[in-house]
């Protein structure tokens, strides 16, 4: 954002103010992008919130009897993303891939994700931080080994891109596709 400002203020000192203008505008939008608002996290130790924010765009189940909920976010969504459980980071692995725009569903097997594997005293939870065609990074916080609770802050992902959650069969879901989630405060579901 401050090479962008910068870049406005040479703009303007030299006589070009559109391009000043365009220039602050774009350190406007990223400011904008980059905000980390605080989130209430619904109570209830047996709730799994949402780790992201964005748009359910898939409810798949797995032969294993897991399912994965797939959560789109567009360039205005929230891009913290927010552990869904209280757990310990048990593995963090970083995968390359492609960058296929995150709502095509072969985003979340083909592009470069972080894979979360967090385990908790009641389950087992993954979590895909994945990029999408403008997201070029993903950014996990934490490391092997580190507690986490519910709703905490865990990872960032720059611009456009998706999360893909896969819960155990014992998760009784709470959200369908098409449904608008909030990380750390929208609950997913809950487990019995």
């Amino acid at each position: 954002m401050v090479p962008l400002v910068a870049a406005g203020l040479l703009a303007a000192f030299f006589g070009h103010p559109f391009l000043a203008l365009a220039c602050l505008v774009l350190a406007g939008y990223v400011a904008y992008f980059f905000r980390d608002p605080r989130r209430d996290i619904p109570p209830g130790e047996y709730r799994v919130v949402s780790p992201a924010d964005g748009k359910v765009v898939r409810i798949q189940p797995l032969p294993d009897g897991t399912r994965t909920v797939s959560i789109f976010l567009s360039i205005f969504d929230v891009h913290v993303n927010r552990a869904p459980v209280s757990a310990r980071l048990e593995r963090l692995e970083y995968v390359r891939g492609k960058f296929k725009p995150a709502f095509d569903d072969e985003a979340s097997r083909l592009n470069e994700q972080n894979i979360l594997t967090l385990s908790g005293p009641e389950m087992r939870v993954v979590v895909r931080q994945i990029a999408g065609l403008i997201a070029r990074r993903v950014v996990c916080w934490k490391k092997p080994g580190d507690g986490v609770q519910r709703g905490e802050r865990i990872g960032l992902i720059r611009f456009g891109s998706r999360v893909d959650i896969t819960l155990p069969e014992r998760v009784r879901l709470l959200v369908k596709v098409g449904d608008r989630v909030r990380g750390g405060s929208s609950i997913l579901g809950e487990y019995v």
